[in-house]
């Protein structure tokens, strides 16, 4: 069974592994801000409890 022989799929994994890691995500990354900052306080929101219609 020529699957179960990790000697060519092992090498097209790490490549393509290592191809996603150097090249694709930083040029993906460099698109967008991946933890803005925040000035704003947290609001404080007022919890309600749910009133069951069976109890």
């Amino acid at each position: 069974m020529p699957q179960l022989n990790p000697h060519p799929w092992f090498y097209i994994m790490f490549l393509t592994w290592l191809t996603f890691s150097l090249i694709i995500q930083p040029k993906l990354l460099s698109f967008f801000v991946t933890n803005p900052i925040h000035n704003k306080s947290p609001m404080n929101t007022k919890n309600q409890h749910w009133i069951w219609p069976w109890t």
